[in-house]
């Protein structure tokens, strides 16, 4: 098949990549390549996915920082410049030819102008439910081609069908075979991911703290009035070593010296890649019970959920979690969280928009 991918545009697709939605369209992209698909990635200017075409739209990240998502719901309405950057985008994709374009953009005219597009088109919805994204849903479903909608879990997606048909679940999985793991008990604590309230970065270090172990905290600021009111203060503090977002590759080694990996998300997490990431390392996560995280980690096998915002039951949990068996996270990731499984997701709902019947080859 011939496919284009739309790539969320508030960051150039590369290491280090800005997010977990990010991070997939570059691993989903390289493995439909590998499995025989013809792919162009449409991201911001400055992307590179090793073995993909990617067409540079012109768009500059920076000018869609006002686009950044918010948990807590603050973020203004999407200024004209993603209505330009997105129209920008599907003009060059109604220059060649697809048979299906999948949308990982999370904004309102990413939806809405796609419903020009001459090809079927797939929207997977990354994060919770917005206001502006749902209304430019409810309007594109209305279409006489209406999109194809996917959710990321099945939490995620029960929360979007009370606002749009939801048709599929496409699990933003991780690349089980191209992440090392150690068998051997690790050291310490590692949280990964953006420096942000919902994230729970000022909250993993008070557990490693009550804890009593070292933490090394990997991320970029993506709210900077919280991390420079959360974060930058404990930099200093005995234990606690903050470090730049770094390659997926060298969090992954970080992970798996780790003893354990910390996920104390404070929303409802739509899926968890660090968690499975984590676990794909051999080391256990343990995590507040929001969301997804409970359809990624095995609670009592290969991390411990807790409930939200209970920092001392964290801390026993990452007290405990040296009894959990490192193969049995290994075991669970490469069977259950595996982006192969994901792949597959993908050609069968391809296949299905597009009307290729079940016996048709899917590849190539």
């Amino acid at each position: 098949m011939r496919i284009a991918i739309v790539a969320p545009l508030v960051s150039a697709i590369r290491e280090p990549q800005r997010g977990g939605s990010q991070a997939f369209v570059s691993d989903l992209a390289r493995g439909l390549v590998g499995r025989g698909h013809e792919v162009h990635v449409y991201a911001a200017s400055g992307s590179d996915v090793p073995g993909v075409p990617v067409i540079d739209t012109g768009v500059d990240h920076r000018s869609l920082s006002a686009t950044l998502y918010r948990a807590s719901g603050a973020a203004a309405d999407p200024p004209d410049a993603a209505e330009t950057a997105f129209a920008r985008v599907y003009s060059a994709v109604r220059e060649d030819r697809y048979d299906v374009v999948h949308n990982h953009a999370f904004d309102a005219p990413a939806i809405s102008l796609a419903t020009a597009l001459p090809a079927p088109v797939v929207h997977t919805l990354h994060l919770p439910p917005d206001e502006a994204v749902a209304g430019a849903l409810r309007q594109a479903v209305r279409w006489d081609a209406p999109p194809t909608v996917a959710g990321v879990s099945h939490f995620q997606a029960s929360a979007w069908r009370r606002v749009v048909p939801v048709d599929a679940i496409l699990p933003p999985c991780i690349p089980a075979a191209r992440i090392n793991w150690s068998q051997t008990e690790g050291d310490g604590a590692v949280y990964g991911g953006r420096l942000s309230p919902e994230k729970g970065t000022a909250e993993a270090i008070d557990i490693a703290q009550a804890a009593g172990v070292r933490i090394d905290v990997y991320g970029d600021s993506y709210d900077a009035e919280y991390a420079h009111e959360r974060i930058d203060p404990r930099r200093s503090e005995p234990g606690v070593g903050v470090h730049p977002g770094v390659p997926r590759s060298s969090l992954w080694e970080a992970m798996a010296r780790a003893a354990v990996v910390l996920c104390p998300a404070r929303w409802d997490e739509p899926f968890g890649m660090v968690a499975a990431e984590a676990q794909a390392c051999g080391t256990p996560v343990v995590a507040f019970k929001r969301g997804a995280l409970g359809e990624v980690v095995v609670d009592g096998r290969t991390g411990f959920l807790v409930a939200p915002d209970d920092v001392p039951a964290a801390a026993d949990a990452v007290r405990m979690s040296a009894g959990l068996s490192r193969s049995d996270c290994r075991d669970h990731a490469e069977g259950n969280l595996d982006l192969e499984g994901s792949l597959d997701a993908h050609e069968q709902l391809y296949r299905r928009v597009v009307g290729v019947g079940a016996g048709a080859a899917v590849r190539g």
